[in-house]
């Protein structure tokens, strides 16, 4: 393989492992948001929750 194709493979696998780091970058971070959008709503529960055994 010529240097000039070698150099062309390397800058190609390049950007497909960048998209794919990007992706799962993209996939962590929903999977976060969500995390904490339950957590959030569990917090909401628990303090209503508090707030109507002590009535």
């Amino acid at each position: 393989m010529g240097p000039e194709l070698q150099y062309q493979v390397m800058i190609s696998r390049a950007t497909d492992l960048q998209e794919e780091a990007a992706d799962h970058r993209l996939a962590r971070q929903a999977q976060a948001g969500r995390k904490a959008q339950q957590r959030s709503g569990q917090r909401r529960l628990r303090a209503a929750f508090g707030k109507l055994r002590l009535s």
